[in-house]
């Protein structure tokens, strides 16, 4: 099929080299602009951006996909349009102009975690099972029928950059399947059945750590903001970063109150609702990430401290 492929970030990368490797013809990809990256802030192509240029694909650098970008991808004339985590909506007159409309793979199993963090919400609620679906795109947030999806269990300490990955490799077979059977004719999408869940994006202080909450509530907090935006915690008016935490092991002794961190057997614990978590990689303001053993020996000096905010 003559394919126009949509997506920004690395997660869409194996979709997009499934398809070429599927000897389907990639009329055009596109991305969104390159943005300044690091502490330089050096403008930088996106991993999609990267991955076309390699193999020798055009690319359509668009922030939004405004009139001018749907002149530009309607005049290619495609059979079909593939969007994988492009950051921007598909509209009219665009959603029509391909022969079969859009497809969209998305990182949870619809009609859950509608949205544009689903795999993050679905580790911070604490699910069990997630997995991507293949979905026709249509004007209501991914409301669409579904042509195919794929389950997987989450895995018990994964994160959410993790679990994307990985549903990222998952579902690019699955992608090139539904592909192939609308090119024959054969593809059937059904309605998408339960209750809705919303996915939306997640600021900066969905990453500030309750400890008020359950150890395994502010786990899976901890995992669902990793690597983005990130778990923080405030300890003496300074940032915490919290790169990676575990439940702590049971212990003879009282655990911590919600907010306190303590030592116990050589172990960075801090109190929760009930069960203590593990701190296990960390990085103070300032610093590189270190374990969280160096940085109680550095910053504690053996007492134990009080999260301030």
């Amino acid at each position: 099929m003559r394919l126009v492929f949509a997506g920004t970030p690395a997660v869409a990368v194996p979709t997009l080299e499934a398809l070429v490797e599927a000897g389907h013809e990639i009329a055009a990809v596109v991305t969104r602009p390159d943005a300044p990256i690091g502490r330089k802030r050096v403008l930088t192509p996106s991993p999609v951006a990267t991955a076309a240029e390699r193999l020798g694909l055009d690319v359509i650098r668009a922030a939004r996909l405004d009139d001018e970008a749907t002149a530009h991808i309607s005049a290619l004339r495609p059979d079909l349009g593939v969007i994988v985590a492009y950051g921007g909506l598909v509209r009219e007159p665009l959603l029509s102009a391909p022969e079969h409309g859009w497809i969209n793979l998305h990182f949870s199993l619809l009609p859950a975690w509608r949205g544009a963090a689903p795999v993050q919400r679905s580790v911070m609620a604490g699910d069990q099972v997630t997995g991507a679906s293949v979905f026709q795109l249509v004007p209501a947030l991914d409301a669409g029928d579904v042509f195919a999806t794929i389950e997987t269990p989450i895995g018990t300490g994964e994160t959410a950059g993790e679990l994307l990955d990985r549903l990222a490799e998952l579902g690019a077979p699955l992608t090139v399947d539904v592909v192939a059977r609308i090119a024959a004719g054969t593809a059937v999408a059904v309605p998408q059945e339960g209750q809705p869940t919303l996915a939306p994006k997640l600021d900066g202080l969905a990453g500030r750590i309750q400890w008020d909450r359950s150890g395994i509530d502010v786990w899976s907090q901890i995992r669902g903001v990793t690597p983005e935006p990130g778990a923080y915690t405030v300890i003496d008016d300074a940032r915490l970063k919290v790169h990676a935490a575990a439940l702590a092991p049971e212990h003879t002794l009282d655990p911590p109150a919600p907010g306190t961190v303590v030592q116990v057997d050589g172990l960075v614990l801090v109190g929760t609702g009930d069960t203590p978590l593990q701190l296990l990689q960390v990085q103070p303001a300032g610093r590189t990430t270190m374990s969280a053993a160096d940085w109680w020996r550095g910053a504690a000096n053996g007492a134990e401290r009080l999260v301030t905010a």
